[in-house]
């Protein structure tokens, strides 16, 4: 797909990710650039870590279930990448998202910190797997889901509804399967008990959470990927 495609979201039952041996020929044959560009981004943002992380190369969709493979790699070539422009790479950005459903209906969305590589970006609690998520070969989704909503707002998965299946955003390069998750708690409750968890944290990812009830509430800082779930959702597409 084109980076230029409009999102497009379809309902799987299950995703399959699998971890690959596989070098990433744009990391090894740009080495000397991202290495400079890694460390000139990290002058302007100290807390910025070079990490590994996993990135799919190839994927399928059959029969409901969405399976991809990925590889590993380190996150300096992953947001040279990003700068770059989302080249033709061999890759896709392809990663997990926690929809938060409140009771009243609206979603909870958060402002990434002026710290973080997508400072001022407005989206669900997400991230790009890494090899914690990786268990006997598989890269398991669901931990990683769970694991990112915890991280970036202290809530736990246990306290939340799954919704079945997984909702999985195209958009050029990125494919963003998420998992919507249901609360009892409204909106504002929810909203509340997170910026109090952000509030004891020395450095919280989340500068601030944002309640979405309708297209009214989208804004320019939201990503596409989350407009088009949203639209999808508020729409009953």
């Amino acid at each position: 797909m084109s980076d230029a495609a409009a999102p497009t979201v379809l309902h799987v039952d299950q995703v399959d990710m699998r971890i690959e041996a596989k070098a990433w020929n744009f990391a090894v044959e740009r080495r000397a650039q991202i290495d400079a560009l890694f460390a000139q981004m990290r002058r302007e943002k100290p807390a910025l870590f070079n990490g590994r992380v996993l990135l799919m190369h190839r994927y399928t969709l059959d029969g409901g279930i969405l399976r991809g493979h990925f590889l590993e790699t380190d996150y300096a070539s992953f947001v040279a990448w990003q700068r770059w422009g989302r080249p033709p790479a061999g890759i896709f950005d392809c990663f997990a998202a926690a929809a938060i459903l409140a009771a009243d209906g609206a979603y909870l969305l958060g402002l990434m910190g002026p710290h973080t590589f997508n400072a001022g970006q407005i989206y669900f609690p997400c991230g790009t797997p890494d090899p914690s998520d990786v268990n006997g070969g598989k890269v398991d989704f669901d931990f990683s889901v769970k694991r990112e909503l915890h991280e970036e707002t202290g809530l736990d998965a246990a306290e939340l509804t799954e919704e079945p299946g997984w909702s999985v955003v195209f958009e050029g390069g990125l494919i963003c399967a998420t998992k919507v998750l249901r609360s009892d708690l409204s909106a504002e409750a929810l909203r509340t008990r997170i910026l109090k968890t952000l509030a004891a944290e020395p450095q919280p990812e989340l500068a601030d959470i944002r309640i979405v009830r309708g297209p009214a509430d989208f804004d320019p800082a939201m990503r596409g990927f989350v407009k088009a779930f949203l639209a999808h959702r508020f729409g009953g597409g």
